[in-house]
């Protein structure tokens, strides 16, 4: 579940750090063992959380929640205390892999029985989440971020456009052909941008790509030279240059202040992304939006992990709440309340799912389009390092949409700042 806030302010890490420290497991009201889950952004865990306790009335599970930034880094300072972390955790998955290097500050969960859950997710989901050699289980999956296209009907036909998904789909079937749309758009509507950041176009380019800035052979830096990572930029580059976007970073106030007044037409979306539009629309924003495949060939943003770590006194405990969480039946039910989509084949291609359409968004097959993105992802190797070089390519795209930078320059800065951060 990839809902990146950019927060990194002092006030919220000290708010994550508090969260996650009082998120110790413990004795709960009545004598109830209490089990903290700590999240980020919006996992939908709430409802399930009751359910779990009216199954189990001698559990009391608390969610404890931060934003992107201010969570993870919480956690990594717990961990490394050795104390402080809660029962259970959530794992983004570009940080898997620097989790993966310290393993063993999880419980290793094969020994509750995770090994015998393999099957119930692809290769490429279920391998984050194990180490030595696939022997050492520290990760359960939950969601992934299949890739579509949501796009305002109301703009498109104010730009002479297609508004029927089929027809919109048709426009772009390369990037390529997408920015080219988005001049077709600039033409007609001049008071709206074509999407929303640059920086989410490049995201959802560099995401259908196997390797960007790292190789999958030996974890090696090749950003500065893979040609994946460069197309990306340029195309992304190319779309903020020409001022066909609005220049908001993704959730925050601005952005959900230009999706409520309709500041922009299109928005690469991960299955996800959905309650995020919802949410900053609201209710005029109902039937406004439609979605359709993304340019290219599917793709995938973000996904998450549930952990527990090793500090914990209530391991076995926690893991059971994290099985029957990321569970097919309850996977089932967040995608049907809340679009989050399972990885788990079995419930992405159940029925149920597959039918599964969304009202606010025109009545869009969303079950049949994200499952569809779902068979064509392709593994996306995340570096040990990932999280340290990606902010910086970013922000270099930042300057383009603002004009202090070409993107040739932008490009060779990045170049040098992801260089000097792994030195």
């Amino acid at each position: 579940m990839r809902r990146v806030r950019a927060s990194r302010s002092l006030p919220a890490l000290v708010v994550a750090l508090a969260l996650v420290v009082a998120g110790c497991g413990g004795a709960g009201d009545g004598g109830k063992l209490r089990l903290t889950v700590a999240t980020f952004g919006e996992f939908g865990y709430e409802p399930l959380f009751e359910e779990y306790e009216r199954a189990h009335p001698e559990v009391d599970v608390v969610g404890r929640g931060a934003d992107f930034d201010a969570h993870h880094k919480g956690l990594v300072t717990a961990l490394a205390a050795g104390r402080g972390a809660a029962d259970v955790v959530a794992v983004e998955e570009q940080y898997m892999p620097r989790m993966r290097q310290s393993a063993r500050r999880f419980a290793d969960l094969s020994a509750f029985g995770a090994r015998e859950l393999r099957d119930r997710w692809p290769r490429w989901k279920w391998e984050p989440g194990v180490a030595e050699g696939g022997d050492y289980v520290f990760g359960l999956g939950t969601d992934m971020g299949s890739l579509a296209m949501c796009y305002r009907r109301d703009l498109f036909e104010r730009a002479g456009l297609p508004t029927d998904r089929d027809a919109v789909a048709a426009l772009w079937p390369t990037w390529e052909a997408y920015a080219q749309v988005a001049e077709r758009f600039a033409a007609r509507v001049p008071d709206a941008a074509f999407a929303d950041s640059a920086g989410t176009v490049y995201t959802a380019v560099l995401n259908q790509a196997e390797e960007n800035y790292f190789a999958k052979a030996d974890d090696s830096f090749i950003g500065d030279t893979n040609p994946n990572v460069l197309r990306a930029f340029r195309i992304a580059g190319a779309i903020g240059a020409a001022g066909r976007t609005a220049k908001v970073t993704t959730f925050t106030q601005p952005w959900n202040a230009a999706i409520n007044r309709g500041g922009f037409a299109t928005i690469t979306c991960p299955a996800w992304m959905l309650a995020q539009i919802k949410e900053a629309g609201g209710a005029d924003g109902a039937g406004k939006w439609d979605v359709t495949e993304v340019p290219g060939d599917g793709g995938n943003w973000g996904g998450s992990y549930l952990a527990v770590p090793a500090q914990g006194a209530h391991q076995r405990e926690a893991y059971r709440l994290a099985e029957w969480l990321t569970a097919p039946e309850q996977q089932e039910k967040l995608f049907v309340r809340d679009g989050i989509l399972p990885s788990e084949p079995e419930v992405y291609r159940d029925p149920v799912v597959l039918e599964h359409t969304d009202p606010y968004f025109g009545d869009a097959p969303v079950g049949r389009l994200f499952a569809a993105s779902s068979d064509t992802v392709r593994p996306n190797h995340r570096g040990v390092r990932d999280a340290d070089v990606r902010p910086v390519f970013g922000r270099a795209l930042g300057r383009v949409e603002n004009g202090a930078q070409s993107v040739d320059q932008a490009w060779e800065q990045a170049v040098r700042e992801a260089r000097d951060v792994l030195r």
